[in-house]
């Protein structure tokens, strides 16, 4: 019998990707670490910018991104695998840079990552601003409605440019806003020899177009009379652009209380109207996500409208009658029913959609849906309110209070399943 043939050689594991945060001062801004990294990468990454900072001494093969980047990362790291990799990245690669999108194709433990310092820091070191006190908003790849979220009196912010015509376009919309007494400070090519500074106010911008590689630094004022919106729930009714469909300002405020928003959540607004409560739960961080549902046109085009000048482009607006307009959205963490609560199914297909522990909130002023909602509540529990808000107003030549008409609320919590019995621990021994 012949003996068996051994087993193949393990394959080695790939060397880690190494992310080289490269400055605008190219090679010469580099530590000795990274500049050893470089010169010995078999693969060069990066985009035609930094590619054409390396010195011929970096011989590594050199490949540019392609567009679109994020769906190529996968494939172009694959066909790299087996020669140490070095990626360019503008600055820190993990502040709004490459790094984020490597973490998670690779995993933190597949990466060197090598930062330089960012444009943030370079624009606080040259403006003397702490930069713990700095608000940043990217307008990479983002709309520049978003910029509208962040705007306060005496507010400072960065803003990481697109390109040469960003620092118009910001100045363009602090005007349309309000904040046009803004002083603006444009910083071209932040650690570069060639590196210039910009200043003006936003409502009488007229500086050409610098650099590509900018900063915009913000020094918000707001324009006499303009229109206060803060940072917590119930913005005034007049920052909404509406014809009637809209939870007013204190019934608001006590709705997003409820719905509580958090960080990353997704919020479903169920009978948009005008879009107000979806709005506000995502200006209430960044990273909080809506999509609102609204069967009439016009009304869905207002939401967006709203959700444009207010700050959060990226809510998403469903046209169409809930419940069938629900099919196939992504699960909500909470939901939030503002209209449409008689229809057949509707509240059953919210309940259903979602995961244990998520949130629904639902407002009415008929009795029919008050009977509905109370039906709910005795079946699931959770809390039923009655909202009443009067308002003073002349009474001839006194003052009295309207009442407008009370808001019914119910608000729940989907129930957690309880663990089932438990069993002795893995470790327990039973004695005799």
């Amino acid at each position: 019998m012949s003996p068996a043939p051994p087993p193949p050689p393990a394959r080695r594991p790939a060397p880690p990707v190494s992310v080289v945060g490269v400055g605008a001062d190219g090679w010469a801004g580099l530590t000795e670490a990274a500049r050893t990294v470089l010169r010995s990468a078999g693969t060069l990454i990066g985009g035609p910018r930094q590619l054409a900072l390396l010195p011929p001494e970096c011989a590594g093969q050199r490949v540019e991104w392609p567009s679109p980047l994020r769906p190529a990362v996968a494939g172009l790291l694959a066909a790299h695998r087996d020669r140490h990799v070095a990626v360019l990245a503008s600055g820190d690669p993990m502040f709004y840079g490459i790094g984020r999108a490597l973490t998670e194709e690779l995993g933190a433990e597949a990466l060197r990552v090598l930062p330089h310092p960012s444009s943030v820091s370079y624009a606080c070191a040259r403006l003397g601003w702490p930069v713990e006190d700095t608000t940043t908003v990217t307008l990479v790849g983002r709309p520049a409605a978003r910029l509208a979220a962040e705007l306060y009196d005496g507010r400072r912010l960065l803003v990481l440019s697109a390109g040469a015509g960003t620092p118009a376009e910001v100045a363009a919309l602090l005007t349309d806003r309000g904040f046009g007494p803004s002083r603006l400070t444009v910083l071209d090519r932040l650690g570069a020899a060639g590196e210039a500074r910009t200043e003006g106010i936003a409502e009488r911008w007229d500086a050409p177009p610098g650099d590509p590689l900018n900063v915009v630094a913000v020094e918000c004022r707001a324009a006499p009379g303009a229109l206060r919106t803060g940072r917590v729930p119930g913005l005034p009714d007049e920052a909404y652009e509406h014809d009637g469909q809209l939870t007013k300002r204190h019934v608001r405020a006590a709705t997003l209380a409820a719905l509580a928003p958090a960080p990353g959540e997704l919020l479903w607004d169920v009978g948009g109207g005008s879009g107000s409560i979806a709005v506000e739960w995502m200006r209430a961080d960044p990273s909080c996500r809506a999509v609102t549902v609204e069967r009439d046109p016009g009304r869905a085009g207002r939401i967006a409208r709203n959700a444009d000048r207010l700050g959060v482009p990226g809510l998403r607006v469903v046209t169409g009658r809930a419940p069938d307009a629900l099919a196939g959205l992504p699960a909500p963490d909470a939901v939030f029913v503002g209209g449409g609560l008689t229809v057949p199914g509707l509240l059953d297909a919210c309940w259903d959609a979602l995961p244990p522990g998520g949130r629904l909130v639902a407002n009415t002023v008929t009795l029919e849906s008050e009977a509905l909602l109370t039906e709910r509540y005795r079946r699931h529990g959770g809390e039923l309110v009655r909202l009443a808000v009067a308002h003073a107003v002349p009474v001839g030549g006194f003052t009295g209070w309207r009442q407008a008409m009370p808001v019914t609320q119910w608000s729940v919590r989907k129930p957690i399943p309880a663990a089932g019995p438990a069993g002795p621990s893995p470790d327990h021994e039973d004695l005799p």
